[in-house]
């Protein structure tokens, strides 16, 4: 049952003559308090001791790798594990050209070196080529594993040993699009066998690379946090390259640093609108929300992308509290029609704590519109505003629901939770600060119905599902799938979260096949509803991290934010 709580209306709706019982989730109150306020000015507190000096010593160690990518002209294989350890401690974006460059002429010689190159059982190199030709688009017939079965159809025996190779077929498999029916049973086949290796025969690395992997595979992994994990790592192989290995922990702590005052800086906005104060229904989680933001883009090039988007989903999460926990019927009924509006004389007849949001909210995409006129592109500002409209009425749209006590079918859920999860409004909010990459056709095609948003929408909407559906029961919120699934389908609750972890691989098939080339749009636009899946995959497995963020999400914001790695 919903409890009621404590907190006073600010004001209840203008015209009713009673109190309004207001709904509590119960929420924890920040972890984090004013901890990064301290980067927001770092000529008061804080000596940025890396900033300058790293960025003068990171030029030799990228030179030296950039050299070293231009210098295995007829060696691909070794061409392959170089790429495959510039990607994992996320320093590529540094060589994005002569990756991509490399990767096409790999492509491009892949019969030959399909037919010459690769010895018939190396399956750690054919799950390598196969994994980074996938992810850079290129299509890989997964027919390259049926070398890998005996007479009876079945994956050899032999395989069971080679944990380097089962390894990279478990990684390979995540890159799977619908059709792969040899990687579904590839799949079962290397996790059986990863989960129960004699970690005695295998080298403490390796061992912790597997133990690594079966949480979080890589392709679905949020890319800071894999990078954190990997430097580490690859430090104690002894086989590593210490210019390699340099670089690495340079850019990490030179973007560790940048990412710091980039949080300062918007803790200070959040701490001027005063959010525990204005919405203390509301989750206070602004450094979960900056966190969830850096999973979508980490590069400086993004820095204002990053705000915009930072930003937009505060404002959201705010708005959900509303419309989940605190409004009452006719008081969100108003602020659905006021958000359709967009004017500041729509605020009139909202009552206080609603006027207080709803001024934020436009002093927030007024800052936007600023922000893309100067550049020339305010066609942007439309569809940011025109899909943070569509979430409120679907928000209200779910509030109804909820009051009137109604279950919805399944064919009526879906359409709308994929809306209320908001990765739609985020895809497409997250396009609004990056540069001429994106195109006004990108974001009709982003509002439009195309399969990666859609895909995106999925994957957020049924995780969130599984991780929440039993809180969200105990304190009054609409069904959830899990509970359609048990009403109209007579599974259990086990049944009904399999049932919708399905769905989750479904989607992946399809964001996967959207990165096939050709595509829609170009890939960096599709490498945002990519990475905000991987946000959800990270945010969502063994509960809801964000609502409940005392959780692992401590230790990935400390990790991340907070201590940077021992040069």
């Amino acid at each position: 049952m919903a409890q009621v709580s404590a907190i006073p209306p600010s004001s209840p709706s203008k015209g009713t003559g009673h109190a309004v019982g207001r709904r509590s989730a119960g929420y924890h109150p920040s972890i984090w308090g004013d901890y990064f306020l301290k980067y927001a000015s770092p000529s008061n507190s804080v000596k940025f001791k890396f900033l300058g000096t790293v960025e003068g010593q990171i030029e030799e160690p990228k030179g030296e790798v950039g050299k070293m990518l231009a210098g295995i002209v007829d060696k691909p294989l070794q061409k392959l594990h170089l790429i495959d350890q510039i990607q994992r401690p996320g320093i590529e974006y540094h060589f994005e050209c002569e990756v991509n460059e490399q990767l096409e002429q790999i492509h491009k010689s892949y019969s030959r070196l399909y037919r010459e190159d690769f010895k018939v059982d190396d399956l750690h190199m054919v799950a390598l080529i196969f994994r980074l030709l996938r992810q850079q688009g290129y299509y890989v017939p997964s027919e390259v594993f049926n070398k890998f079965k005996d007479s009876e159809g079945n994956f050899r025996e032999s395989l069971i040993t080679d944990v380097r190779g089962l390894l990279s077929l478990y990684e390979a498999c995540h890159l799977r699009c619908h059709g792969d029916s040899i990687l579904d049973e590839a799949l079962p086949f290397a996790i059986t066998h990863l989960e129960s290796i004699d970690k005695s025969k295998v080298s403490t690395i390796l061992a912790k690379q597997v133990s690594h992997a079966l949480k979080q595979p890589l392709h679905k992994g949020f890319p800071r946090l894999e990078a954190r994990h990997y430097i580490p790592l690859y430090q104690e192989e002894p086989s590593h390259d210490e210019v390699l290995l340099a670089l690495a922990k340079l850019d990490f702590n030179l973007l560790q640093e940048q990412h710091q005052k980039e949080l300062g800086k918007i803790t200070r906005w959040w701490k001027d609108i005063d959010v525990p104060r204005k919405f203390p229904f509301a989750r206070d989680r602004i450094v979960e929300l900056f966190f969830w933001t850096l999973g979508v883009y980490f590069e400086p090039e993004f820095a204002m992308a990053g705000e915009i988007l930072t930003k937009v989903i505060s404002m959201t999460s705010i708005l959900d509290d509303i419309y989940d926990v605190y409004g009452a019927p006719e008081e969100l009924a108003l602020l659905t029609e006021a958000i359709q509006k967009w004017d500041v004389d729509a605020m009139d007849g909202l009552p206080e704590y609603m006027q207080a949001y709803y001024k934020e909210l436009l002093h927030v995409y007024e800052y936007i519109g600023n922000e893309v006129a100067a550049k020339g592109r305010s066609y942007r500002h439309v569809y940011a505003k025109e899909v943070m409209k569509k979430l409120a009425r679907a928000y209200f749209q779910e509030a109804k629901w909820f009051h009137n006590n109604y279950i919805p079918t399944l064919e009526e859920y879906m359409p709308l939770q994929l809306i209320t999860s908001g990765y739609g409004m985020s895809t497409t909010t997250s396009l609004v600060g990056m540069g001429d990459v994106v195109t006004e056709h990108a974001f009709e095609w982003s509002v439009g119905d195309c399969k990666i948003v859609k895909a995106t929408q999925t994957v957020g909407r049924l995780m969130d599902d599984i991780s929440s559906h039993q809180f969200e029961r105990e304190r009054g919120h609409v069904v959830s799938a899990v509970e359609l699934l048990m009403k109209y389908r007579s599974l259990s609750e086990r049944e009904a979260e399999e049932e919708l972890q399905k769905g989750v691989i479904d989607a992946w098939k399809d964001m996967n096949e959207e990165f096939l080339r050709p595509t829609a749009v170009p890939a960096p636009i599709l490498t945002r509803a990519l990475n905000l899946s991987r946000v959800a995959d990270v945010i969502y497995t063994d509960g809801d991290n964000y609502t409940h963020s005392r959780t692992k999400l401590k230790d990935i914001v400390t990790s991340l934010f907070v201590a940077p790695l021992p040069m």
